[in-house]
């Protein structure tokens, strides 16, 4: 069974559930293709299997709690895993030292917009928490990207779920559209 077949069948067995879940686990960086998921909720949303507001919200708060959790694992350890084995991947302190200022300087635009990029929304929630970005201005940020990001794909799956082929799905959203 294929990891999209497996995502539409916990999602229709086990409802918001299945997606606040998956969505904290594939934010914190478990491999879940998050867009799919979102794409899946939009589609069931569309054909009555789930209520779209209640999708939209419990996809945020999934989202979120896997920010929240990167976040307090980014501040909690990230630095002292960065001072002691960042050598092996070539992060110098002077290396380290420019990565925090520019967190600093660009750190809440990048949450919001690097939640667009896979990968790199893992990446900048840990980032943001080594930095130790301001708490508050962290749940704002991060909350208004989560919001955008759960919105547009799930609105993508609710009007073209019926024309989405998602078994097409092998690592870009673009292949998932049929012509």
């Amino acid at each position: 069974m294929d990891i999209i077949a497996f995502l539409q069948d916990i999602v229709i067995q086990y409802g918001y559930i299945a997606i606040f879940l998956c969505l904290t686990l594939g934010i914190i960086g478990l491999p879940v293709p998050d867009e799919i998921l979102m794409m899946i909720v939009g589609y069931l949303s569309s054909i009555g299997l789930l209520y779209l507001p209640a999708s939209l919200v419990i996809s945020v708060l999934g989202a979120m709690s896997g920010m929240l959790c990167s976040y307090t694992l980014g501040r909690k350890f990230g630095k002292p895993l960065l001072w002691k084995y960042g050598k092996w991947v070539r992060l110098t302190a002077n290396r380290i030292e420019k990565t925090e200022h520019w967190c600093e300087r660009y750190g809440p635009w990048a949450i919001c917009i690097g939640y667009y990029i896979p990968g790199l929304r893992h990446l900048t929630c840990y980032l943001a928490g080594m930095s130790a970005m301001n708490p508050r201005k962290y749940i704002i940020f991060s909350g208004l990207g989560a919001l955008c990001w759960c919105a547009i794909f799930i609105s993508i799956g609710y009007f073209l779920g019926g024309h989405i082929d998602f078994s097409e799905y092998h690592g870009s959203i673009w292949g998932l559209f049929s012509s």
